[in-house]
């Protein structure tokens, strides 16, 4: 951030006191800003842009017309700075530990590029994967994108019907999956649900497999030519979920520009350079998987942990963070709150001496968390919150590390962002909690939703409430010296340790039971304490909730969704409130579970069936006197 402070100075005469006032010219100045960071992060293109924002409408802004360029290009610029250093590890529990140096990452991405370009796959394809954290994944990725093919993976733990539900929308013509894996010490068999996965894709044309025999070893073998394909900025790099509370899940698309501006000036935010050594505890399944890249496009060496957190302990991870001599570790929220909980001291677990940073999201780090982290972990480590999302493929507000770290509190607004707190006039808000928006556009927004046609679904998610301005669903209170809580989401979609996923994948699975009538699931995250998710079912006439139709209903989550999303509390109701027009009052019960007035959560009148909302509010009772 300093070297990006001289530089500015340097070559564009720009002076500035603190953060703030460099805060405020980047989004004052979008042309000057994200032209600099294009500039000193040196963004490789075949062509060069004509002017960076040409239309700054949102949605729908106009970024950077005229250039060329290919985001593998860029992420793998470094192999010809340092081909034989190390830039990724693997910790696999299904495949041991192994390492890739610059040039041998690359040659594998040509290779695989090579493969998938006689199998037919061409400019604007769909290549799919059903894989782990892995170099697998990342290779596969890299190779698709080089071929200016469209990329999108779902995690190994998801169930069928929440796979299909993506993928089935986008019509892949690849699809590439890993049949057996090891996960908390047990072997996992994925190769019966991955056929069926298959069977339900017509337009697949070729299926890989890269733990059956020698066929991924043969892929990657060879001697193939880099040669990624400059495309358009805007040119689709990969599709990526995030469900909303009805309908199947959004699929969204952030092109190879937009995407590469965004980690360039992101890595200014987490310090990141060739020196550093990164990992982030992610799924694949999540957007941290994708995010974890811009350390890469640094030169840094990426450190990829593939494998159950908790095995055979906690503290896996941070002798792994030891053992690998770890400058940067991020995590989910939930994974240091369980260390806390735990009574783990992972300072006492191995050599942190490298460890310079903590990152943390997916759900608010509560004060009493980074207590522990100063007690616990290393006293003099930069501990550096963020909190963005899947939408954009980035952080709005996240660490400075020129800043001084506040409980409880995520540094700074994220350069570029002009994030704000808005109160229901849409009127800013400071000292206060508001709805998290972006009164500017950023590079990294949504292209589009996949079949969106006339942009329908992407302007209801995002700009209805506040026309022409971002609302991203969060409950966010600023100070005045920038400093920011994250309080939670103010809509209805079930954020789980860092995952979302929308309600309707819930019901789906569970209303699919021949004994459950009907369903209604909300998440319960806010003022920085876990996630709570109750989930409310109506049974078939003559039923009973007990614990074997419990259990029965959990595993139909698990197993059509995903173990995270199991509720932690099931509940018996004889109906589930809905409005006139049939839609289930999600966010009113929210409301109400979080401490609302019975009187102005919900308008009654509005409702099909009112009598329906005095469960809930028994329920609510009930659980305010057991919280105490």
């Amino acid at each position: 951030m300093a070297a990006f402070m001289r530089w500015l100075a340097q070559h564009r005469g720009l002076h500035f006191d603190d953060h703030n006032a460099l805060w405020r010219w980047s989004i004052d100045d979008l042309n000057g800003f994200w032209s600099a960071i294009w500039s000193f992060f040196e963004i490789r293109s075949g062509a060069p842009y004509q002017t960076i924002l040409a239309d700054p409408k949102m949605p729908g802004a106009v970024w950077c017309p005229g250039a060329t360029l290919n985001y593998s290009a860029q992420m793998l610029r470094h192999a010809d700075l340092r081909p034989d250093d190390i830039a990724l590890v693997v910790q696999s529990e299904t495949f041991g530990r192994s390492t890739l140096g610059w040039a041998a990452l690359r040659q594998q991405v040509a290779n695989v590029a090579a493969h998938l370009a006689e199998l037919g796959v061409t400019k604007g394809d769909r290549v799919t994967a059903i894989l782990p954290n892995t170099d697998h994944a990342l290779v596969a990725f890299l190779a698709t994108a080089s071929l200016g093919a469209i990329w999108s993976i779902c995690a190994p733990d998801m169930g069928h019907v929440a796979v299909l539900d993506r993928f089935q929308q986008i019509k892949p013509k690849v699809l590439i999956v890993q049949d057996r894996y090891v996960y908390a010490g047990k072997q996992v068999d994925r190769s019966d649900i991955n056929a069926r996965i298959a069977e339900n894709l017509p337009s697949l044309t070729h299926r890989i497999t890269v733990d059956h025999g020698d066929d991924w070893a043969q892929i990657t073998a060879g001697h193939a030519r880099f040669a990624p394909l400059d495309v358009p900025f805007d040119h689709p790099l990969w599709v990526v979920y995030s469900s909303g509370t009805t309908g199947n899940p959004k699929p969204i698309v952030h092109g190879h520009g937009g995407i590469l501006l965004e980690a360039a000036k992101q890595s200014l935010h987490h310090d990141l350079g060739p020196g550093d050594r990164f990992c982030w505890l992610t799924s694949s399944g999540w957007i941290m998987w994708n995010a974890q890249w811009m350390a890469l496009g640094q030169g840094a060496r990426v450190a990829l942990f593939d494998g159950a957190p908790n095995h055979p302990d906690l503290g896996a991870l941070w002798r792994f963070a030891a053992r690998e001599g770890l400058s940067f570790f991020g995590a989910g929220a939930a994974f240091f709150t369980s260390c806390l909980k735990a009574g783990i001291t992972p300072g006492t677990l191995g050599d942190l001496s490298a460890l310079r940073s903590l990152g943390a999201t997916g759900s608010p780090l509560p004060p009493d968390a980074f207590d522990w982290v100063y007690r616990a972990v290393k006293s003099d480590v930069w501990l550096a919150p963020i909190s963005g999302g899947t939408d954009l493929s980035g952080a709005f507000v996240l660490g400075h590390p020129m800043l001084p770290v506040r409980r409880g509190k995520m540094q700074t607004r994220a350069l570029g962002c002009a994030v704000r707190a808005f109160d229901e006039n849409g009127h800013e808000v400071i000292d206060q909690v508001g709805e998290l928006v972006c009164t500017a556009p950023l590079p990294s927004m949504p292209l589009y939703f996949w079949g969106d046609t006339d942009g329908a679904r992407l302007h209801s998610s995002y700009f209805e409430t506040y026309p022409g301005v971002w609302r991203h669903g969060d409950w966010i209170e600023f100070d005045a010296e920038g400093g920011s809580v994250i309080y939670g989401r103010s809509d209805a979609t079930i954020n789980r340790r860092g995952l979302r996923m929308g309600s309707s994948e819930i019901y789906q699975a569970v209303e699919a039971l021949d004994f459950v009538h009907d369903s209604l699931v909300v998440d319960l995250e806010y003022l920085g304490k876990d996630s709570f998710m109750p989930l409310f079912v109506v049974l078939a006439p003559g039923q009973m909730l007990t614990d074997a139709l419990r259990g029965q209903i959990n595993t139909a989550i698990r197993q059509s969704v995903s173990a995270r999303f199991v509720p932690n509390d099931i509940i018996q109701i004889d109906a589930v409130p809905r409005t006139l027009s049939g839609k289930k009052l999600e966010v009113p019960v929210k409301k109400l579970l979080l401490g609302g007035d019975p009187a102005q959560v919900v308008n009654r009148d509005s409702m099909a069936n009112p009598e329906s909302f005095d469960r809930f509010i028994t329920y609510a009772a009930e659980r305010a006197q057991t919280q105490g």
